[in-house]
């Protein structure tokens, strides 16, 4: 349990930061178009909770998150979605209501797991702290888009090193489902944060490295802007290749949102 309270603490915060966003919001406002196409603001929220749902079905009952992962099975590429569009024609008073309960519920959840113990998951089981930071990085993502939606620039928080790290965790799958060699050696990577300070992953001598600004790499690797709109710079020719298929979300690549 130990290792996931920080994240948890910081899911916890994430999720009220985008909930302050969407709470005053009417009916017009709840049906905006974000960037992801086909996506409202609704959509968006729905997606959240419908996962956030989900997921505590897999902390507190994985026979039950056994039968999820059957239905999945019958329509792999799109349950998901599936999932949003469903969801997405609740009244906006109701979701709101909901995603609340179901989210709070299952960041209590996730604080009660034992250490060691893996959580079922639609890719390898997870810890806690792992679902914890998926959760975030979803939540910061999807919560993006409704800012985009809606005009809003947000802070930049240090809960962005959390997504900044399953970012960098996450390289050698974006290698592998691109169907690319996977880097033998670690890349260093060394990013701006919002406060000023560097954060760091990988040898200091590594041959190949990554470097700019914290939240750009999240954007990068959320697939939430064009590389080309951001303070993100790789010297190595793997490097480079990286910050063309980046992706700290699981599932084939696409293109962005």
């Amino acid at each position: 349990m130990a290792g996931a309270e920080g994240v948890v603490a910081d899911l916890r915060a994430e999720s009220d930061a985008l909930d302050d966003l969407v709470a005053g919001l009417d009916d017009e406002g709840w049906h905006l178009a974000t960037p992801a196409p086909g996506w409202t603001v609704a959509h968006q929220i729905a997606h959240l909770w419908w996962t956030d749902r989900v997921s505590l079905i897999a902390v507190t009952d994985e026979a039950a998150f056994a039968d999820v992962l059957a239905d999945a099975a019958t329509d792999p590429t799109g349950f998901v979605d599936a999932g949003a569009e469903r969801l997405a024609t609740t009244p906006p008073a109701e979701m709101l209501a909901d995603w609340r309960d179901t989210r709070a519920r299952l960041h209590d959840e996730l604080g009660r797991v034992v250490d060691g113990r893996k959580l079922p998951w639609f890719g390898p089981p997870m810890s806690a702290a792992s679902m914890a930071t998926a959760r975030l990085m979803e939540t910061w993502a999807h919560g993006l888009d409704v800012a985009d939606a809606l005009g809003v620039t947000r802070p930049a928080t240090a809960r962005l090193r959390s997504i900044a790290h399953i970012g960098v965790r996450t390289r050698d799958f974006a290698f592998s489902v691109h169907r690319l060699p996977v880097p033998a050696e670690p890349f260093l990577v060394e990013l701006a944060a919002p406060d000023g300070s560097t954060w760091s992953w990988g040898p200091a001598d590594a041959a190949q490295w990554v470097t700019g600004s914290a939240e750009d790499f999240c954007m990068l690797v959320t697939q939430r802007r064009p590389r080309a709109d951001l303070d993100v710079v790789a010297t190595g020719d793997d490097a480079a290749t990286w910050l063309t298929i980046a992706q700290a979300f699981a599932g084939p690549p696409g293109a962005g949102r």
